[in-house]
């Protein structure tokens, strides 16, 4: 039996919990926390939509009851279809993050294997992330690749 189950509802304390732990680490990031309680509402009501193109696949911690060890979130993205992807379906990752007292066990890669089998269910035609140079090997390892692709940023 897999560690890593489809988030629900009620693990939404506890992604944004993960995500701020992914957010503190990033140097230069805002590490607030007043979005929190914005947000909550709005991540339950995505994990609680199966079919909404939003994924997260987490491991429970497993020294804590109720926390999480791990996360990966994903959404499906459309854009005009192109040569080795015609229908356009996009899945991008983001929010990969592991409690730092259960790290190096494996947990992240076995929730991106997850998430990557539910992009290829979604029928999607590349996968894109961003990666810190901690975590590309983990990504290579599963055959991600870098892009000549500069990424640009508008914020509102």
């Amino acid at each position: 039996m897999s560690l890593v189950r489809r988030a629900v509802p009620e693990d939404a304390e506890e992604l944004l919990r993960l995500r701020q732990i992914l957010i503190d680490s990033m140097a230069g990031a805002d590490t607030s926390t007043g979005w929190h309680a914005e947000s909550l509402a709005t991540v339950r009501g995505r994990l609680a939509d199966p079919d909404g193109g939003f994924a997260a696949f987490v491991v429970d911690h497993p020294e804590r009851a109720g926390a999480l060890g791990a996360l990966v979130v994903g959404t499906l993205e459309y854009r005009i279809g192109r040569p080795g992807n015609p229908h356009g379906r996009i899945g991008y990752v983001f929010s990969v993050a592991t409690d730092p007292g259960v790290r190096r066990r494996g947990y992240a890669r076995a929730c991106m294997e997850e998430l990557v089998v539910w992009f290829r269910g979604q029928g999607v035609g590349q996968i894109d992330l961003t990666a810190s140079p901690e975590a590309a090997p983990l990504y290579e390892s599963i055959g991600f690749v870098r892009t000549p692709d500069p990424l640009m940023r508008l914020k509102f």
